[in-house]
Formats: structure tokens, sequence, C-alpha cells
């Protein structure tokens, strides 16, 4: 038998009532919460160590920690008949392919001196080829610029619309496509602007991808938002995930129609509800429900008490509320 077995068996076997001694007793149910939380804590220090490992192994180039799926055995086919069981088994047809559009047309002839006298003209055999074609645009703009003596004023044409700083749109998509959907890392995207011949530097990469999206922040919470009318119901769940070296917790939000993921220092009750909330300032209104609650967490009656003077059935902001509590209840 494992140790681990073993272990297991005999806490199970345990009975703190049967100790007589009330400190022993206490003692006992003490390290046994200890034990616990050791063993959790343990867990999850293994599992952000094995996806660490993975992700090093990413990084060079190689492969993690496999998922290997337990066998199943496949189902044994239903038969209602022998007749059926001799009928060949029908297979899913192949979905016909969607039309290609077609960007420039080229005409191939035949050299005429390889055709005979008696040859005729029958028009057209036609062959799509896809192809894709990865070249620099480089673009020289040449703005306009007016002064006036009367205004003391500089006139300078704007950029079209898409370009801002050094580089184009084509290059800020091309980089997003290749971080966050291809999965590719910043030097190595670095190596391929360089071998098109894009003069870029390592640190303007990590610039395109993490600086300047407002309108991508903007479109997420316009859809979580819609996310969050679209159900009477959310479904929250939490993973703990690694920010700059800190433990963070990944918060999931989600319902039949949307899911949305927002990473949070803490999964307390205050971060599942600023989850909840789309990271809005938290708004607090002392209430009947909230007297309530306080009674039955077994909020001692002077605090209980005093919590009545609070503005009832009004907003109050996070500050205004723990300058109140600060002044009405120190301890």
């Amino acid at each position: 038998m494992k140790t681990s077995d073993a272990a297991t068996a005999l806490l199970d076997a345990l009975d703190l009532s049967a100790i007589q001694d009330e400190r022993a007793r206490h003692a006992i149910r003490l390290l046994l919460n200890l034990v616990e939380e050791v063993k959790q804590e343990n867990r999850i220090l293994r599992e952000d160590n094995q996806r660490l490992r993975d992700e090093v192994n990413r990084l060079k180039g190689e492969q993690g920690k496999p998922k290997v799926k337990p066998n199943t055995l496949a189902p044994a086919p239903d038969y209602s008949s022998e007749r059926e069981r001799r009928l060949p088994q029908e297979r899913g047809k192949r979905g016909k392919r969607a039309p290609i559009p077609i960007d420039r047309e080229q005409v191939l002839t035949v050299a005429p001196a390889t055709l005979p006298s008696d040859a005729e003209f029958k028009g057209y055999e036609e062959v799509v080829v896809q192809d894709v074609v990865i070249r620099t645009d480089n673009v020289l703009f040449r703005k306009q610029k007016f002064y006036s003596a009367s205004q003391r004023r500089t006139y300078l044409a704007d950029l079209p619309a898409g370009y801002t700083g050094e580089f184009g749109p084509g290059i800020h998509a091309l980089v997003l496509v290749f971080y966050f959907a291809c999965q590719m890392t910043e030097p190595k995207i670095l190596t391929f602007l360089h071998h098109v011949g894009i003069q870029i530097s390592a640190g303007e990469v990590s610039n395109l991808v993490i600086k300047g999206h407002a309108p991508f922040h903007q479109e997420k919470d316009a859809v979580f938002e819609a996310g969050l009318r679209s159900s009477p119901w959310q479904q929250t769940d939490d993973t703990a995930t690694r920010v700059n070296g800190q433990t963070h917790h990944c918060h999931i939000v989600d319902n039949p129609l949307h899911t949305t993921y927002l990473t949070l220092p803490g999964k307390d009750r205050l971060s599942v509800i600023d989850a909840l909330r789309n990271g809005q300032p938290r708004v607090f209104r002392f209430t009947d429900d909230a007297e309530i609650w306080l009674e039955a967490a077994k909020v001692s009656r002077v605090t209980r008490q005093t919590l009545t003077r609070l503005p009832r059935d009004q907003d109050m902001d996070e500050a205004t509320l723990a300058q109140w509590l600060a002044r009405q209840c120190p301890t």
C-alpha cells in the first residue's frame, strides 16, 4: 500500500470526538487543517511549476508535457437487423470548396511556332492558383505645410486614416495577428520583419503588441456589457495565473451566449463582484438585506448599532465609506 493511501485510510478512521483531552483534540484539528492547506498549496505549486516548464520548452521550440487521454472503448454498433449489418456504411461527403476570390487574371498564350497550320482556337481552360505576396510598402508622405502670419500658426496636412508613428496599419495588424492568433514570440516576429526588409527594433515590436490598444479594450468592454445583459444569470469561476512573477487569478464569467476572461489580483467576494461589474468603481448601499446579513455573519451588536447610522438606501463610493468607517468604527 502506498504511503498516501495508508495516510488517507488512517485519517478516514480517525475520530476526533473520541479524544478526551480538549486541548489535544483542538491541536490535532489545527494540525490537520494545516496539512490540508500545505497539501493544496503544494498541488498549486506543482501545477505552476509544470506550466512554467512547458512555457520554457515552448520558447525553446520544444514541446511541453503531453496530455495523454485515457483509452476509451469505441461503442459497439447498434444494428437493428442482420440486413443492416450487411449493408455498406455510408461515408460522409466532403463539403464543396468555398469560392476563391480572384485578385488578377492573366492570359497565357501558346507559342504560334508550335501550332500546326490547321489548329483552331477553342477558348480557354481556367486554372486557379492561390498565392500570397509579402513585400514592403514604404510610403514617403509629402505633407503640405502652410504658415499664417496673421494667426502665427502653421497648418500641416494630416496623415491618412490608420497611419500613426513610423509603421503603417499593415505592420500593426500583422504583428497582432502573429502574436495573438499565431502564438509567435516577439523575437520570431522581429526576425520575420527583418527578413521582409522592415527596419524595426525589438522594443518597437513590443510596443506594437502592448501599447495603443484602447479601441480593443473599449470593444471588449462593450462585448462584456452586452454579454451581461444577454442572460438573467452568470456563471463564474477562477484559476490561478502569474502576472509579472506574482500570483493573480483569471476570472471566467460566462453564460450560454458569451465568455469573458478578466485577470485580477484576488479571488475574494469583492473581486468576484468587480469581475461581474467589469471593473467599474465599487458602489455600496446600506439596506435591510445588508442589516440581515450582518446579523447572520455574527457581527457584534455594537458594530451593527453603529452601522445603522449609515445613510440608508443611498449609494456611497468606496472612499466615502472607508472614511466613514474609519471615523465611526476605528477597530
